[in-house]
């Protein structure tokens, strides 16, 4: 019997897939980074084909290092991605144009004009959510003014991990997390065609695709997607999720109350919920469980800020070295004493308005690279409490706070979080928590694990960072700095942002 699980996670710059056994353990894994391209300021766009050609090479990876019988194993695939933007298709499965990623920006115009008008309340009421500018009604709306050829030729409107199932199977389907970034009703979790009304978007309708629940099969591995991938034609594939909702499933944060900090390319914040809470800080959406939503207050603005600075500032690390073991070195060796530099990370946006931007505050000449090291850590991590503070100001978060992503590979990081938030942080030990996630579906899916709440699939027992009293005031202090900056910058952020 066929007892592996194949969970693919296809983030905004790289694409995983792993293998787990029906507990969730991993056996193997492989990965491959995806391009993102600017053409135009504010554009953030990635080329179709090109997320496909990275899946196959991911599993090809992946299953060559489990072994040259691994395909033939796979009971199942689990699907997660990243959610907003766009993938569009016509009729014959061929894209439309690029894909709008999460980070993209264009559609700020569009906002503009929706913001002080009744769109705004009635969206919040109705959806859980207002827009932002990566939101499937922000883009589609800019799309309909800029681009209506691109929207005319376009059959099915999708996520990205809708995309890769559609290439593995030819099915079209999404899942109820991934449908509600824009178009479903908060409390029916259905298609609302008052909502795509609100957006001017009521011709679209027949375009969304249909919604199976996430631990459904979807379909089948085809023999073409088989060839160019090493699994087995006729392996059943599953809907799968959003990965901040995979992600939850993989280390075990899905009882109401628990908070999961995911500090990846977006900083997501988020909680699941018994009943609706809605405010503009955050987005209500469709959870893994019917009647329960994950609540999430997220911005672009995390280990992309990383990313981003490990680009323009040369960090060596040694032949065994990691840029985590560098952190660690660097900025280890410079965390006494006050936060004398200060971050703001919000290079592709930020919970405060467009025009907020990133900024370092405070440089002296004696300043070393390990001190903007701590500062961007630290601004990820104070951007981070910002959104666990309004989420804490209307719901319970009252259970375990758990940290995935690229930051909780850092335990100078993870520390961070510990001490910003004044909370114990655990870090479970759990690679990849969204294909983690995405698997545990797939086992459901087929019958190798009795559903999300199994206990045989409860996220692995890791680390657990104490808050240091010491740091939390020093924390504390700087985080204040960091909100009266963010005050103090709007007309400069406005004026350097004005277009």
């Amino acid at each position: 019997m066929r007892k592996l699980l194949l969970g693919v996670d296809a983030g905004q710059t790289v694409t995983k897939a792993v293998l787990f056994d029906a507990t969730g353990r991993q056996v193997a894994r492989g990965s491959v980074k995806v391009p993102l391209t600017s053409p135009r300021p504010c554009w953030v766009e990635r080329d179709m084909d090109e997320v496909w050609r990275a899946a196959q090479l991911a599993v090809r990876r992946c299953l060559a290092e489990a072994g040259p019988a691994a395909g033939r194993q796979v009971a199942a695939v689990g699907l997660s991605g990243h959610n907003d933007g766009l993938y569009a298709v016509d009729a014959r499965h061929a894209p439309v144009r690029a894909a709008v990623v999460a980070m993209d920006t264009r559609a700020h115009t569009v906002l503009d004009g929706w913001r002080d008008t009744p769109v705004w309340p009635r969206a919040l009421a109705r959806s859980g959510q207002v827009p932002f500018a990566a939101s499937p009604a922000a883009v589609l709306a800019w799309l309909h003014r800029h681009e209506p050829a691109a929207l005319e030729r376009s059959r099915w409107l999708m996520f990205c991990k809708d995309w890769l199932r559609l290439k593995l199977t030819g099915e079209v389907a999404t899942d109820p997390t991934e449908a509600s970034a824009s178009f479903t009703d908060v409390h029916t979790h259905a298609y609302s065609p008052e909502l795509l009304e609100l957006y001017g978007l009521g011709e679209l309708a027949g375009k969304l695709p249909p919604v199976l629940p996430c631990d459904a099969v979807a379909g089948h591995v085809t023999a073409e997607a088989a060839a160019a991938t090493g699994l087995t034609a006729g392996t059943p594939v599953v809907t799968g999720a959003h990965d901040v909702d995979a992600a939850a499933l993989g280390i075990g944060g899905i009882a109401p109350g628990d908070l999961t900090l995911i500090a990846g390319t977006f900083s997501v914040s988020q909680v699941v919920s018994n009943r609706v809470v809605t405010d503009p800080r955050w987005q209500v959406r469709n959870f893994l469980r019917p009647r329960q939503w994950m609540t999430m207050s997220t911005s672009p603005a995390a280990v992309a800020a990383l990313e981003w600075f490990l680009r323009v500032v040369e960090v060596p690390t040694g032949p065994a070295e990691s840029v985590y073991d560098v952190i660690a070195r660097e900025v280890g060796a410079h965390l006494a004493g006050p936060s004398e530099v200060l971050f703001h990370p919000f290079l592709y946006g930020s919970p405060h308005g467009r025009p907020a931007s990133g900024t370092f505050l405070g440089l002296r000449g004696w300043h070393t690279r390990g001190h903007l090291l701590r500062a961007l850590l630290e601004g990820v991590v104070l951007n981070h409490r910002w959104h666990v503070d309004a989420l804490s100001s209307a719901l319970p978060v009252t259970g375990v706070t758990r940290l995935t992503g690229g930051a909780a590979r850092s335990g100078v990081w993870a520390q961070m979080f510990a001490d910003a938030l004044d909370r114990p942080v655990e870090v479970p030990h759990v690679e990849e928590s969204a294909a983690r996630g995405a698997a545990l579906l797939a086992a459901t899916a087929v019958g190798l694990l009795g559903g999300i709440d199994d206990a045989r699939a409860l996220g692995t027992a890791g680390r657990c960072h104490e808050p240091d009293a010491g740091r939390v005031a020093v924390l504390g202090e700087a985080y204040q700095v960091y909100l009266t900056a963010v005050e103090a910058l709007g007309p400069v952020w406005e004026r350097l942002g004005a277009d």
